[in-house]
């Protein structure tokens, strides 16, 4: 599904990320991990060419990413970035915006069902005729969830999916996320900072390390000298209810 090679990117002088490989199939959660400043959002925005690589290859399903038209990219890829600019702009138009690539003049009735069907799935439906301008921080980045999801790319990129929500609403979005992933063809690939939510939630996991993968697997990778080695704090790895926990140390 997608398939990662090569890629590197610089800001001037400065190498932010450094000959990422990887590969992820359809129907996985992939977490980027790592501390800030390794990385994670500039991997994300290279895989989506938001920025563009000094080298490498982003492949979906065998076809070289940059030589799509942007509209056909956004038939591949969907962004949900860390925060967005809410516009005055409703939010069933705003969700409604992420058929775009699907239509030509005029969305069609199959376009406004998939938008009703994206709000009920996110469980933000009763938002539908409120003004963008006018929600919360949490309430506008489950709205641009969405929009990713009405989009019905291949591959849907999360930067820090859950940051703006309380912890009700970070488990039942990622609960949300996993089920549509699972139950489909799509790929999603996400930069997330809480361990535990992504051990909880996610089926592979890349660590990154100033720029570079330091480990990349299934809940093997995630111990507690993986973990001393990225974020340079001690931990112990246990398991809660059948799920990995990450407790830092005292």
């Amino acid at each position: 599904m997608l398939d990662i090679q090569n890629l590197s990117f610089r800001y001037k002088h400065n190498l932010v990320i450094q000959e990422i490989d990887f590969a992820a199939k359809e129907g996985s959660l992939v977490a980027i991990l790592g501390r800030n400043g390794a990385g994670k959002t500039t991997l994300l925005k290279c895989i989506n060419h938001v920025l563009k690589s000094q080298t490498g290859t982003v492949l979906i399903e065998g076809v070289d990413t940059k030589t799509l038209r942007p509209l056909q990219r956004a038939r591949k890829i969907g962004w949900v970035p860390q925060s967005g600019e809410p516009s005055m702009m409703n939010v069933f138009d705003l969700v409604l915006l992420g058929r775009k690539p699907h239509f030509s003049w005029a969305p069609t009735k199959d376009d406004y069902k998939r938008v009703e069907e994206a709000l009920t799935t996110v469980g933000i439906e009763d938002l539908a005729l409120r003004s963008a301008d006018q929600l919360s921080g949490g309430e506008f980045q489950q709205v641009q969830i969405a929009r990713a999801l009405a989009q019905d790319p291949k591959v849907i990129l999360f930067d820090e999916p859950t940051s703006s929500l309380d912890i009700h609403n970070q488990y039942r979005l990622m609960s949300t996320i996993q089920k549509i992933i699972h139950q489909s063809s799509r790929l999603a690939v996400m930069a997330v900072h809480d361990l535990n939510l992504a051990l909880r939630y996610c089926d592979r996991f890349i660590l990154l390390k100033e720029g570079k993968i330091f480990a990349s697997g299934g809940t093997e990778i995630i111990t507690a000298s993986s973990i001393e080695a990225v974020y340079d704090i001690k931990t112990t790895v246990t398991e809660v209810e059948g799920y990995p926990i990450v407790v830092p140390a005292r």
